[in-house]
């Protein structure tokens, strides 16, 4: 598109109040203003467009002269105002220059060419964020459609102790990374810096009090008067007081919080005390437990000393006892020893005759296994001869076997010599092959042929299946051209192929799914009264009335699945519903709908499965769309309008009603379309010539498959004369072969003779050298023989000799058994006379043997118990327990372990009737509470103390910021109370005062009627346009105590009525301009048009130029108002609609956004200046007549 009408560069300081500004187009050409010359005639320089011919000037000559005044008049730009904003590829301009002027600026044009985004561009252009303006996150949003690079130019007013030229902000916004880059002055910069810089101009984009965009107006509306009291500080005092709130707020939270400390320990300090008071008796009593306890302690400790003393006095008793008893010994043996050394004599020489008896048997034992040994030596020899007999018997049948086996070699060898001899017989091998090739070839042929034919056969039956299926289709059309039913589905097929494909392979697989899938609305659904079905396809678009239903997620998926990924179809329309008619009720009953003009709601005229007709409520909303047999009437218009009915169709149209809340209930629009002629639920005439066609078609394809079953049959025929010729063939080919393999057989075994004569001839002298080495073996199996025998003969006599060895050992023994016999006799007559001394040995010996293992546990005993006391005192040393040490040195040497165990009994005893608990757990938490106790104590002191300086600070900050802040709001409050009279209604604007000062607030109070108090403004009480209002004045109140530059207003009159809407705007003019610059004149102030131009249009003191994307705004400002001398923040109003009369002041601009498809693209075409210029002229020379 082309680029818009680009202004030179005016100067910094003047740059809203020169005449001779140019503006430039594209191309370089330049359009001079035409300027008015004394005599009010108006020139051009260049041709200027000619006005419209309904153009006719009013107005009295010093409304002229006050409009000349105003042209001729300059004003300068305060501090941080800005001066001109430039824009690239920016959201909807390609290229535009704003030059706004220093007090109020109205931004007017119908939606969307692009005023709002002159507030983008201030936001985003001075540093903050897209969060502050409510659209786009992303500042690569902002970037125009088609292009990679935006650029904001922003120049503020400077600050002439400050700077020495105006500041000059560029920022440049890429798309690829979503990043803003920014420099000051032509220098690069960086977001932080430019925020800094538009700080100290005290700008506050980030205020709704001084910037509220279009999409904040909400967010301002639903501000809470906490919110609303930080913004007002921030817009009209100083940051001091903000900190001082801060201050206030963070000292209570202190104070507060010291407070509910003090009040913590001061409670957990008495609950303390109390349970000391409660807990003193038990614990004087538990310590009394506690000596017990140790006393206790002590003589268990001290157990093992009086028992040591009592193990060591049994050890020394117990060693006495045992030397007595050894002398006793000791004098018995030296009694009894000449009678027992007889007796250990015979004992002694008893032992002797024993171990030769022993020795005897031994002897007797040896000589039996050696006879045994040699025995089994005899039989095993036996056992030998009869393996070598074996062998001779098998090594001669052998050497019988292998004469067999000569006699065969040699007969074999004269046969295969006579062979030999013979002459050979002649094997064409060639001939044969020649033969079995070429009936091979014959027969490959055959085959080759036979294929041929089935391919034809399944050509055929491809073809003949193929115009089956179109005789079935055809026959199926046929009876759907007589069906409602067939007709929708042919017109679904018309419709989309792919819908049509997937309906019917649902139906086929309805049993594959959950629950069961429903087909377009097209062919479920039908119209009960054809003389609604106009309206009723009007309501439904084309993809509505193809959707397919599904009622589960899974049958959902699984379909898409198949209809997109096996069956490829594009062209579907799928939805999952799980909800009833039941969830789409009615705004209102249907008997209530006669009032607007309405027969019943669109649902009630349509049929269908309840899935189906949930789906499409969910979509169209037929529970809510109302249908009518007749025209809408003004009257029923005006209901609807504002009812609650926002979709409606009737005979000829269909209505829907477009509502935005955030405006007001009365900012509506409508869209209207004409209702369009029923296509698919039609009962039409069956159509004759398709009916004939189709019966055309079958007649000729079922002549076709006779014919292509007579080709069949042909074929057929041909391939059984084939396979039989192939068959004949085959078999000769077999008699062919088995004939050759036979003669190659033959062959082969002839050629073969030689070497099996070779074999053969090898074989025999085999034989014969296997009978000499039979010879040999035989021999050597005879020599063996010989030899087993002679060792038979030589082991049966040391058979012989060991049986005599046995007997002569046998005798021996029995003599020497005889022998120990008399011994034994002879001892056992000597024991009898000496067992008196004996035992009684044996038994003092046994007493010696007791006391000494006596003595030793004894001993054991006292040194366990040593060790115990030796454990003790070292404990005592370690621990140094000198309650122990003592204890053990004040124990008596009498007392026995008895008499100390009584004393521990004793002593528990009196533990057992006390109270029993943790007594130590007790005593020490009382213990510890007694610290905690002395540690609140002084943590009180100290905090009543903080609390006493946190109170002072406090009443130090609130004395000089709430004086201020009542100074403050009580100024806002008599601006706005002035404000509000100006319309003939009351309001004030005080503080809510608690004591937290996070709770500290604006409290707005507002009366829009005589009859009713001052009430709080809020959602509840007013209506949008009397809050819409009360926060434009409450906004216009500020402008005498801001701080900031400028001031942004987007869209904030939309919701008011016409007479709120015309004094708001006369009331802001005179706040923003003074009241002293106020031009109207009487038709404008009666709101009357004089010849089809309204007082606005003649009296716009600032034109704009637009071509196609943009648009170039420029024009003169008089001197801003507010009294002399009393600098005026610049206001920028933005608002889509104006009304007719509205007030005009000096120093006024305003700035028209023209753009759109149907701008010329020659710039110099339009020419808004000159059109002005000119009018200014001809209201001179009407004035003169």
């Amino acid at each position: 598109m082309p680029s818009a009408v680009a202004p030179q560069r005016r100067s910094r300081e003047n740059s809203s109040g020169e005449e001779d500004s140019q503006i430039s187009d594209a191309g370089g050409s330049s359009i001079k203003r035409a300027r008015i010359n004394l005599n009010g005639d108006a020139r051009r320089t260049s041709q200027s467009p000619v006005l419209p011919s309904g153009y006719r000037p009013n107005g009295s000559d010093a409304m002229q002269q006050e409009t000349l005044r105003a042209g001729r008049s300059k004003s300068k730009h305060q501090p941080g105002s800005i001066v001109r904003v430039k824009l690239a590829n920016f959201v909807t301009y390609t290229a535009v220059e704003f030059l706004p002027g220093p007090s109020l600026n109205m931004v007017i044009g119908p939606n969307g060419t692009g005023k709002s985004t002159l507030v983008c561009a201030i936001c985003l252009g001075l540093g903050w964020g897209p969060q502050h303006l409510g659209r786009a996150k992303d500042v690569s949003e902002y970037v125009k459609h088609g292009e990679q690079e935006a650029t904001i130019e922003i120049e503020l007013a400077g600050d002439p102790k400050r700077h020495r030229r105006n500041p000059v902000i560029k920022c440049n916004i890429k798309r690829e990374n979503n990043k803003s880059t920014f420099s000051i002055d032509g220098k690069p910069s960086n977001k932080k810096a430019v925020i800094e810089l538009c700080k100290s101009f005290t700008i506050q984009i980030d205020n709704l009090c001084q910037f509220l965009p279009q999409d904040k107006v909400v967010e301002f509306a639903a501000m809470t008067p906490v919110e609303l009291l930080r913004s007002t500080q921030r817009a009209v005092a100083p940051q001091e007081m903000l900190d001082m709130h801060d201050e206030l707020k963070e000292h209570r939270q202190k104070q507060r919080s010291i407070q509910a400390k003090a009040q913590a320990d001061q409670d957990a300090l008495e609950n303390l005390e109390n349970r000391q008071r409660m807990q003193a008796d038990d614990v004087q009593r538990m310590r009394d437990r506690e000596v017990i306890k140790e006393r206790v302690r002590l003589m268990e400790a001290s157990r093992p000393f009086p028992a040591y003393r009592a193990a060591k006095k049994s050890f020394v008793e117990a060693k006495k006892t045992k030397k007595e008893a050894m002398d006793e010994l000791d004098k018995l043996k030296n009694d009894v020893e000449p009678s027992m050394r007889v007796l250990n004599a015979k004992e002694e020489y008893q032992r002797q005759i024993e171990a030769a008896t022993n020795a005897k048997r031994k002897a007797v034992a040896d000589a039996e296994k050696t006879a045994d040994n040699i025995d089994r030596k005899l039989q095993s020899l036996l056992g030998r001869k009869g393996e070598l007999e074996a062998e001779v018997e098998a090594e001669k049948n052998s050497a019988r076997e292998t004469r067999k086996d000569i006699t065969r070699t040699q007969g074999t060898i004269v046969a295969l010599k006579r062979r030999i001899d013979e002459e050979q017989p002649n094997l064409d091998i060639s001939g044969y092959n020649e033969r079995i090739r070429g009936k091979q070839k014959a027969n490959d042929e055959a085959g080759q042929k036979v294929l041929d034919l089935k391919r034809q056969l399944i050509d055929i039956g491809s073809r003949g299946q193929g115009k089956k299926e179109r005789i079935v289709q055809a026959q199926k059309d046929l009876e759907n051209l007589e069906s409602q039913a067939g007709q929708r589905e042919n017109k679904l097929r018309q419709a989309s192929q792919d819908t049509f494909k997937a309906w019917e392979w649902i139906k086929k697989h309805q049993d594959e799914f959950e629950k069961p899938v429903f087909g377009p609305p097209m062919v479920e659904c039908s119209v009960a009264d054809p003389k609604y079905v106009d309206q009723i396809e009007t309501l439904l678009q084309r993809g509505q009335m193809l959707m397919i239903t599904c009622q589960t997620k899974n049958d959902f998926k699984k379909l898409g699945d198949i209809l997109h990924d096996r069956l490829h179809l594009a062209e579907i329309n799928m939805q999952h519903m799980t909800g009833t008619l039941a969830d789409f009720p009615p705004p209102i009953e249907r008997d209530q709908l006669g009032r607007y003009g309405l027969t019943g709601w669109a649902l009630d005229y349509i049929t269908g499965p309840e899935p189906v007709m949930a789906m499409l409520c969910a979509n169209v909303r037929l529970e809510r769309t109302g249908v009518g047999d007749h025209d809408t009437t003004s009257e029923q218009f005006e209901l609807l309008q504002n009812g609650p009915i926002e979709n409606w169709v009737t005979r000829r149209s269909s209505y829907k009603i477009v509502r935005r809340r955030e405006y007001g209930p009365s900012a509506t629009s409508t869209n209207v379309r004409d209702v369009r002629r029923a296509q698919v639920w039609t009962n039409q005439p069956i159509d004759m010539g398709a009916k004939r066609d189709l019966q055309e078609n079958i007649e000729g394809w079922t002549g076709e498959i006779t014919e292509l079953k007579s080709e069949a049959a042909t074929a057929q025929k041909e391939i059984e004369e084939l396979r039989n010729t192939i068959r004949e063939a085959a078999e000769e080919i077999r008699d062919l072969q088995t004939e050759k393999a036979g003669k190659q057989k033959l062959l082969s075994e002839l050629r073969a003779l030689p070497t099996k004569l070779a074999q053969q001839v090898e074989k025999l002298a085999t034989a014969q050298q296997s009978i000499s080495e039979l010879r040999q073996r035989l021999a050597q199996i005879k020599e063996k023989q010989d030899q087993l025998t002679q060792e038979r003969a030589e082991t049966a006599i040391g058979y012989v000799g060991a049986v005599e060895t046995l007997q002569a050992r046998h005798l021996e023994v029995y003599e020497a058994e005889i022998m120990l016999i008399e011994a034994n006799s002879d001892l056992a007559t000597l024991a009898e006379k000496n067992a008196a001394q004996k035992e009684l040995l044996v038994l003092k010996g046994r007493e010696v043997e007791h006391l000494d293992k006596e003595v030793a546990r004894l001993r054991n005993a006292a040194t366990h118990l040593l060790q115990k006391v030796k454990e003790v005192m070292a404990l005592v040393s370690e621990q140094e327990d000198t309650a122990l040490d003592d204890h053990i040195k004040g124990l008596s040497e009498e007392q026995t372990s008895e008499q100390l165990e009584e004393e521990i009994e004793s002593e528990k005893a009196r533990l057992e009737l006390m109270h029993e608990g943790n007594d130590r757990g007790v005593i020490k938490e009382f213990e510890s509470r007694e610290k905690r106790i002395v540690t609140l104590r002084t943590n009180l002191e100290g905090l009543k103390e903080d609390l006493e300086q946190a109170g002072e600070r406090i009443q130090g900050i609130r004395e000089r910021w709430e004086p201020e802040l009542d100074r403050l709001v009580g100024l806002i409050s008599r601006s706005f109370g002035e404000n509000m009279k100006e319309i003939g209604c009351a309001g004030e604007v005080g503080v809510s005062k608690e004591d937290d000062f996070e709770n500290w607030s604006i409290k707005i109070l507002v009366k829009f009627r005589e009859t009713e108090p001052l009430t709080a403004l809020d959602s509840h009480r007013q209506s949008g346009g009397e809050r819409a209002v009360s926060t434009i004045f409450y906004l216009m109140s500020l402008q005498s105590l801001t701080r900031s530059p400028f001031r942004v207003v987007d869209e904030i009159n939309q919701g008011m009525d016409p007479r709120n809407e015309r004094l708001v705007h006369r009331r802001m003019v005179g706040i923003a301009c003074g009241g002293d610059g106020l031009l109207r004149d009487s038709a404008a102030e009666n709101h009357h048009e004089v010849n089809g131009v309204n007082g606005v249009e003649r009296s716009f003191d600032s034109v704009t130029v637009g071509n196609g994307d943009g648009a170039d705004v420029f024009g003169d400002g008089g001197e801003g108002g507010g009294g002399k001398g009393v600098p005026q923040s610049q206001y920028f109003l933005i608002t889509p609609k104006l009304l007719p009369s509205l007030t005009y002041a000096r120093g006024m601009r305003v700035l028209c956004i023209a753009s759109g498809e149907y701008m010329p693209e020659v710039s110099d075409k339009v020419d808004f200046r000159g059109c002005v210029d000119l009018a200014r002229g001809l209201r001179r020379e009407v004035a003169v007549r």
